[in-house]
């Protein structure tokens, strides 16, 4: 068995980097990336088959556990009648249907591949539905590698979107402007300077991508009631919190109705999905219907559906969202008891099925200049040996941790045993 640095050396030589997505380097946390050879419930295993409970999920879409026998048969059905058709399938109609029933603030959704294809889709959608080119984002709020999207400012500075990547034109960032999460002054500011320019404002309700940061002071509802005063569109990016923050998403939290949803990871139950959803009046501005192309050959692929119909009829019966819930609130529970006991400063949190860790002594983190104050080298050193220690965390501090069905009493107490090994070293 070849190990963890021979792989790297070898995938370095024909996959740029050694990997297919950046964070899968580890170079964040100092380390060499491991190599999966199996899930298993609430485990992965690597190269050596050393075994690892996981908190990351394929970060996030496996909230029923790895290779959840019932999916596993689904996917397998499946498989022996095609792989992909690029055609329609009754199967589609079935996710969709199941989707709007858990997601009641929507009437229409299409499926697309993958999150970025999601919030690209529905930009695009928003910008044809409301005749203008502008948007604001918010500074650590992730949507996708999608060219306009992938921009970021200094500590929240209100300012036109630059670049954050080689090969993005300035060009292609101009209508993107830049707010702070939980800074409504910011969001006020740019509707005043950019007046009746401003298509939508698209949001992480509870952003997962600058580790868990969650709304404060009404956020969410000003910003609701700031869209529809400038005639904007609302956008909630819920690929990460859709079905893990509550069933119905943050939406259904904290009460608000979204113009457009983008959703992704659970809804594929480890398949590659995506999917916009909102109201047949602006849904059906979409081709064949409407003026705003968007087309896939792999949209729908009904291994996928099938993949994502299994995994939300399981985790919508038998009170399972709640029981992962519970279970992510003993996890969080225990990681704070533990900090207490070695004095150091480490606070955890959650919101339903998600979680974040913070090395810091602030216990309210509510920005994104919080999650960039706290201790990242403490963060790398308790990833890795967390990690020498049989739990696999997020590799990087500013990701959130996720908790699945397969996470029993006996391995949350496991994690804390071995948690506690490490804070000692701390």
């Amino acid at each position: 068995m070849l190990s963890k640095e021979i792989l790297f050396e070898k995938a370095s030589k024909v996959i740029p980097g050694g990997v297919n997505s950046p964070v899968r380097s580890f170079k964040s946390v100092g380390d060499t990336p491991f190599f999966v050879s199996k899930g298993e419930g609430a485990y992965i295993y690597d190269q050596d088959d050393n075994k690892y409970i996981d908190y990351v999920g394929s970060w996030g879409p496996l909230i029923l556990g790895h290779a959840h026998p019932e999916v596993i048969k689904a996917v397998q059905e499946q498989a022996k009648l095609g792989l992909t058709y690029g055609a329609a399938t009754e199967l589609e109609i079935e996710l969709a249907e199941k989707v709007l029933e858990i997601m009641p603030n929507m009437e229409k959704i299409r499926f697309v591949s993958s999150g970025t294809e999601a919030t690209m889709s529905a930009i695009r959608l928003a910008r044809g539905y409301t005749n203008k080119d502008k948007i604001i984002k918010f500074v650590g709020c992730y949507h996708g590698h999608a060219d306009h999207l992938l921009v970021a400012a200094g500590s929240g500075a209100l300012t036109l979107g630059v670049p954050s990547s080689a090969g993005v034109p300035d060009s292609f960032t101009e209508h993107t402007l830049l707010a702070e999460y939980n800074n409504i002054e910011n969001v006020e500011a740019l509707f005043n300077q950019y007046k009746d320019q401003i298509a939508a404002v698209i949001i992480e309700p509870v952003p997962g991508n600058m580790n868990l940061i969650l709304p404060k002071d009404n956020f969410l509802q000003k910003l609701r009631e700031l869209c529809d005063k400038n005639s904007s569109l609302l956008i909630f990016d819920e690929v990460m919190s859709g079905f893990r923050v509550s069933l119905g998403g943050a939406q259904e939290y904290y009460d608000i109705k979204p113009d457009l949803t983008t959703l992704g990871k659970v809804i594929g139950g480890g398949m590659p999905v995506g999917a916009i959803c909102g109201s047949a009046e602006i849904m059906d501005n979409f081709a064949p219907l409407g003026k705003v192309y968007q087309a896939g050959t792999l949209s729908g692929n009904p291994i996928a559906m099938r993949a994502g119909l299994t995994t939300l009829n399981i985790l919508t019966k038998d009170n399972n969202f709640e029981y992962i819930k519970k279970q992510t609130e003993k996890l969080v529970s225990g990681l704070n008891d533990i900090a207490k006991k070695y004095n150091i400063d480490l606070f955890a949190r959650s919101l339903g099925t998600m979680f974040g860790i913070y090395f810091t002594d602030k216990k309210d983190v509510d920005y994104y200049s919080d999650v960039v104050k706290s201790n990242v080298e403490k963060f790398n050193k308790f990833f890795r040996e967390s990690l020498k220690s049989g739990v696999y965390f997020a590799p990087s501090a500013y990701e959130a941790g996720f908790v699945s069905l397969k996470h029993d009493d006996r391995i949350i107490q496991d994690t804390l045993l071995k948690v506690e090994g490490v804070i000692k070293t701390l």
